[in-house]
């Protein structure tokens, strides 16, 4: 363990010789095998510059995991440095600008809880266990997308750690052109470590009934679907395009079920 000592470090350093280390280098992807040199479990922004700087300084291959739900494995490496994000889930929402600061280990589930509460929302997937970092990212389209965009449309400003080991703030107004990047200009440019988002406040998302009473997130579909007998748009055009696919004899003739939307 003393040989991956770093510097600064205050979270976890799991190696191969640990017994929850194969648990710890799992992938989202049962089909993909990596086995990195050591996963830095990182606690917040100062553990992922240690983290960078120790990965520059011995040359090691570094990846980086954030929410852990990517498909093609790109989240570990083998022979490396895996900074893992996960236990960075702080989700902090601000009611009156409606914007919500996430960090990058945070799920599309964490998200949701946290701005719900509030009567707020973000274009943000359709599957509660995807990370939001590699979503945003990647673009991301979610049930408010027609409305409201793409996730990285409403994407304000992030924070990211250089390969210098340095933490800059870019948005349209700050390093804009870093903004740019991470916004669709490909990957290499650093290590996001805090996103903010503009939210937004759909009519049918609120945690209040009429009564003033508050409604559990289960029964608000079945609110919206009682009182108008048909779902909103958004809703509306995901099961339409079920419907299509279950549809298509290629995807029904020979066996194969169509996909769970």
């Amino acid at each position: 363990m003393d040989e991956f000592a770093i510097q600064g470090f205050r979270g976890r350093l799991i190696v191969p010789s640990d017994k929850d280390y194969d648990e710890a280098r799992a992938l989202y992807n049962g089909m993909i095998d990596k086995r990195p040199k050591v996963i830095a479990r990182c606690t917040d922004a100062a553990d992922v510059i240690a983290a960078v700087n120790y990965a520059r300084d011995n040359k090691l291959l570094l990846a980086i995991r954030g929410g852990g739900h990517n498909g093609p494995g790109l989240g570990s490496c083998d022979g490396g440095l895996v900074i893992d994000l996960s236990q960075m889930r702080s989700v902090r929402v601000d009611p009156a600008s409606r914007t919500v600061r996430v960090d990058p280990g945070c799920t599309a589930a964490d998200l949701d809880h946290a701005t719900y509460a509030f009567g707020l929302a973000v274009p943000l997937g359709i599957v509660g266990s995807t990370g939001v970092a590699g979503l945003t990212l990647g673009g991301g389209t979610g049930y408010l997308t027609r409305k409201h965009g793409r996730t990285v449309d409403n994407l304000l400003e992030v924070d990211v750690v250089l390969a210098d080991g340095s933490v800059v703030t870019a948005s349209k107004d700050k390093h804009a052109d870093l903004f740019w990047a991470v916004r669709g200009g490909g990957g290499n440019f650093g290590v996001v470590t805090s996103f903010l988002f503009q939210a937004h406040r759909p009519k049918w998302c609120s945690p209040v009934r009429s009564s003033g009473t508050p409604r559990t997130p289960g029964k608000l579909w079945r609110r919206t679907a009682t009182s108008s007998q048909t779902p909103p748009k958004s809703l509306a055009s995901l099961s339409a395009s079920k419907r299509c696919l279950q549809s298509i004899p290629s995807l029904t003739s020979t066996g194969t079920s169509a996909p769970a939307l």
